[in-house]
């Protein structure tokens, strides 16, 4: 079978909202393939992300995810005649925030567009978007994956991005297929990120491939698969002599397949054009750029978001790195999951524990419990203080660390036990008692014909005591009675 050698991305996003995760997930690396063939993939993708604000992008209808069908619509929603634009601040400043996450150029003036096309879920014939100069442009963003033998080398590539856009939500089409009909719901919420992929093949050295569009993605692992589907099925096509088709495909997560869908918009001329009801949107670099007269509040003023940024994932990771001496591939685990980076940093405030033996505990026992139930870090049944105190118990010498173990598991069954209630309801605390561990040692050692196997004995040793003898002291009196 053959496979694809490299994959460029250029990434063509609508900002409707903030997307620093769902684009730091493009390290896709079963798709970075080599090929006898030479084929290189080339995909562009269109990020429409859902901006979080309380009104629609143009209008002051609210905006609620599951609401009743068209129950949030007002008349310029409707496209009633003589219904103007009015554009949402709070939109605006949500993708500049977003173009200075992706280190683009942000346009002091940029201007909107009336993208034409006539479908059921567009009930004006058009689409209000940025096509001659959006808002933010020529981004990169620097990625990082784990590679190596042992997955532990960090490995950082880039991504281009075109440009940033905010564009009017179409409505949603919902298909009835008892009643074979089609209703419009023009809420205009349909979730907060879809994906239309681009893709192509071609060598390197000569033109680009023939593109096909997979539209309306919704995950990234459906991305991924979507992606490394069409690259393979444009490959045996030219392969076998045939022709790649310029078509709007979609992807069956059934089957795992792209198939051709009937293009709502086609290949058509969209017939751009000013959008005439709209001025020239400006924003400003700084309060010093402020024409005279204009209140600062009532502008969109970049520096001022540009210092409300948030601590970006790939500084995050950098930073944990650096800070605590924890391993890259442990880095990746705490900024992935929402909350776990601020867990693990209030649980090092409230403990003398080495990062280094913190990071297993949060990453490995805390999460696997989270896991197991599918819940978030936020809804965790141990606060990091309660697992701080039973990591400074441990580190004391007050129970060992499979005891340690033990109580977490009982603590995540009984919320609002702390650790050292548990430990001594159940009496699990060490056994530092000198003549006690002599006599389990010695009858450990009578019952065992392979004396020089201490690690084997000190097992059977804990094993006795149910994990709470003391291991310095077990190590120290089985070498004194097996020398």
């Amino acid at each position: 079978m053959p496979f694809v050698r490299d994959i460029v991305l250029f990434v063509h996003m609508y900002s409707r909202g903030f997307i620093y995760l769902e684009l730091s997930v493009l390290c896709l690396a079963p798709l970075c393939l080599s090929a006898p063939q030479q084929l290189v993939g080339v995909v562009g993708l269109e990020i429409h992300a859902q901006i979080n604000s309380s009104t629609k992008l143009f209008s002051g209808s609210a905006v609620r995810f599951s609401a009743p069908p068209n129950s949030m619509v007002s008349f310029f929603d409707a496209s009633l005649p003589g219904t103007l634009p009015v554009l949402n601040r709070r939109c605006v400043e949500a993708a500049v925030m977003t173009g200075l996450a992706l280190n683009c150029t942000i346009n002091q003036k940029s201007f909107f567009d009336r993208k034409h096309y006539f479908y059921a879920d567009l009930p004006a014939g058009y689409q209000i978007t940025q096509q001659r100069q959006p808002i933010a442009v020529d981004g990169t963003l620097t990625y990082s994956l784990l590679g190596g033998k042992k997955r532990s080398q960090v490995i950082r590539k880039n991504v281009h991005i075109k440009q940033v856009q905010l564009e009017q939500d179409s409505g949603k089409s919902l298909h009835d297929d008892v009643r074979s009909q089609t209703l419009i719901d023009l809420n205009r919420a349909e979730g907060q990120l879809r994906v239309d992929a681009n893709v192509s093949v071609h060598r390197p050295g000569e033109p680009l491939g023939v593109r096909t569009e997979v539209k309306n993605i919704n995950s990234v692992r459906y991305l991924a698969r979507a992606i490394d589907y069409e690259i393979q099925r444009q490959i045996h096509v030219l392969q076998r002599g045939g022709t790649v088709q310029n078509e709007t495909r979609a992807y069956d997560s059934k089957s795992r397949e792209t198939i051709p869908m009937r293009d709502k918009e086609g290949l058509q001329d969209y017939r751009f054009m000013p959008e005439p009801n709209l001025p020239p949107l400006i924003v400003y670099e700084d309060n010093a750029s402020l024409p005279t007269g204009l209140d600062a509040c009532q502008a969109v003023v970049v520096q001022k978001i540009r210092e409300s940024l948030p601590e970006l994932p790939s500084v995050k990771r950098d930073r944990l790195v650096q800070t605590y001496g924890i391993l890259p591939e442990h880095s990746f685990t705490l900024v992935n999951e929402d909350g776990l980076v601020d867990y693990f940093e209030e649980v090092l405030k409230a403990t003398k524990k080495e990062p280094r033996k913190v990071i297993g505990w949060v990453t490995n026992e805390l999460l696997g419990l989270l896991k197991q139930q599918d819940m978030s870090v936020s809804q965790s049944l141990i606060s990091p203080p309660a697992l701080a105190e039973l990591l400074e118990l441990q580190e004391k010498g007050h129970i060992s660390s499979s005891v340690a173990k033990q109580v977490l598991q009982q603590m995540w069954r009984s919320p609002g036990k702390s650790g050292s209630q548990i430990i001594q309801e159940q009496d699990l605390g060490l056994v530092s008692d000198t003549s006690q561990l002599h006599s389990i040692c010695q009858k450990v050692v009578d019952s065992n014909g392979n004396k020089k196997v201490l690690n084997k004995l000190i097992g059977l040793v804990q094993k006795e005591t149910k994990g709470r003898a003391d291991p310095v002291l077990v190590r120290e009196i089985l070498q004194e009675k097996t020398s």
